[in-house]
């Protein structure tokens, strides 16, 4: 599938809803016009295929469709949202862009040449073919963020047969994969992508009661959010009839007092990475947390407890870090699983796995016992270097009501005895005096967070 062939979808499904922006919906009529006025802006400009583009700005009718117009028009395009992003940050991921396409409050849009820029040898594969591309960046949790050279038809592969449309929130960013894939599961299949500018529980409560949200993907962060804040129960969320989650572990907690909370709604975790895209999968009906991966050009494997992935919408490589994938086309997905009836239950990051006494923490399993003690609203939990066990275990609580802190400590860990091994109970227990995520409503696990 390529760029051309949403485009004539678009003409398909003609006067029907496609986004509502700002409490205003506008339709696939709407959005051609839009891409038909952006293409000749691009041709005017000079802008040539296989240049890199880099889109500034949030979901919106023009910066949709100038998506689209770039891809039709064989570009590399670099979405990028100002509002999650450092200067340095947005400095680093311009250094490829030829030019700079950016939308203001009033969705009107600036296009600037810069003087600067770097190419890099992986562009050919997709210039001689060409075919549009996208750059993604990985979070850079760990250090500079990873940019992703991606295939802009191969992300559009899973698209090609039309599926139910559904009422969507956009509720991951323009820059993430996510967010990516949550447009284009809506464009493709004649559906309707609701924006958002604020994510608050609130906020997005209102949004689904207004505008009858079908489908909600959101993290386990948010997810929890809107349980603590009750925001659901002030609001009619009777249109939804699927809530999907992504990017990080799902409490058990969380997901049984979800289902508690909405028992009509259907839960499917989803899995993907800026390097995979978003992988098909199915989520074991009566667990939740245990999903089965593969089919549609995707394969894979466990090696050493280790998510492996050989997938048709995998990244070309990565423009600034060695490549990932081994000679046969496999990629590290660094998430220890365990498999259990044919399933896959995700532990978490190999990365953040905490190695106390030579035994394995997972991070996950400490934040889920913890979750379970009353007044605890959230908890991040890392490791930190100990001259005695090499590393000890740090608990970060938020709480719903001010509790002193020694009375909270025993608290925890004898809830704790009951349900971890005694290594995996925390030696150290903060008070968080702010959220534990990022703008991206995804848990900071870390002493600086």
């Amino acid at each position: 599938m390529q760029a051309c062939d949403i485009i004539s979808r678009f003409r398909h499904f003609g006067d029907a809803p496609a986004i509502v922006w700002r409490g205003t919906t506008y339709s696939y009529s709407q959005l051609l016009a839009h891409l038909e006025t952006q293409s000749q802006a691009l041709r005017e400009k000079g802008i040539q295929p296989g240049q890199c583009i880099a889109l500034l700005g949030d979901f919106s009718p023009a910066t949709t469709a100038m998506l689209l117009a770039l891809a039709a028009n064989g570009n590399i395009v670099v979405p990028l949202t100002r509002s999650v992003l450092t200067k340095e940050e947005l400095d680093q991921r311009l250094i490829y862009s030829s030019y700079v396409i950016e939308f203001g409050e009033d969705d009107r849009w600036e296009i600037a040449k810069r003087q600067q820029c770097q190419d890099h040898v992986l562009f050919d594969q997709l210039r001689d073919g060409g075919e549009p591309g996208l750059i993604l960046f990985s979070s850079g949790s760990t250090g500079v963020a990873k940019a992703s050279l991606h295939s802009f038809n191969r992300l559009l592969a899973p698209f090609t047969e039309r599926r139910r449309s559904f009422r969507m929130l956009t509720f991951l960013l323009l820059d993430h994969m996510g967010g990516i894939n949550t447009l284009l599961s809506v464009l493709c299949n004649g559906g309707v992508a609701v924006t958002t500018r604020q994510r608050s529980a609130e906020a997005i409560c209102e949004l689904v009661e207004r505008h009858r949200i079908e489908l909600l993907p959101a993290t386990p962060t948010f997810l929890n959010m809107l349980l603590i804040s009750e925001a659901y129960k002030r609001h009619d969320l009777s249109s939804v009839k699927f809530m999907s989650f992504g990017t990080e572990a799902m409490p058990q907690s969380t997901l049984d007092a979800l289902r508690q909370a909405f028992p009509g709604v259907k839960f499917r975790q989803l899995y993907g990475m800026t390097e995979l895209g978003i992988l098909p999968s199915r989520t074991h009906a009566e667990d939740g947390l245990r999903v089965k991966l593969g089919g549609d050009g995707c394969e894979v494997k466990v090696v050493d407890g280790v998510l492996w992935v050989r997938a048709s919408t995998a990244m070309i490589g990565y423009l600034n870090a060695p490549s990932m994938f081994d000679k046969d086309g496999w990629f590290n997905t660094g998430d220890a699983v365990v498999e259990e009836d044919g399933y896959l239950r995700i532990l978490g990051r190999d990365s953040e796995m905490i190695n106390v006494g030579g035994e394995k923490v997972f991070p996950a399993e400490v934040e889920n016992a913890i979750l379970e003690v009353e007044n605890v609203e959230d908890v991040a939990v890392w490791g930190k270097p100990n001259p005695v066990t090499g590393t000890i275990i740090v608990a970060r609580v938020a709480l719903r009501e001010p509790v002193e802190k020694r009375t909270l400590g025993r608290k925890i860990r004898s809830h704790c005895k009951d349900k971890l091994a005694p290594f995996k109970i925390p030696a150290l227990i903060e008070i968080s005096d702010g959220p534990l995520h990022g703008a991206r409503f995804k848990k900071k696990r870390s002493a600086d967070a």
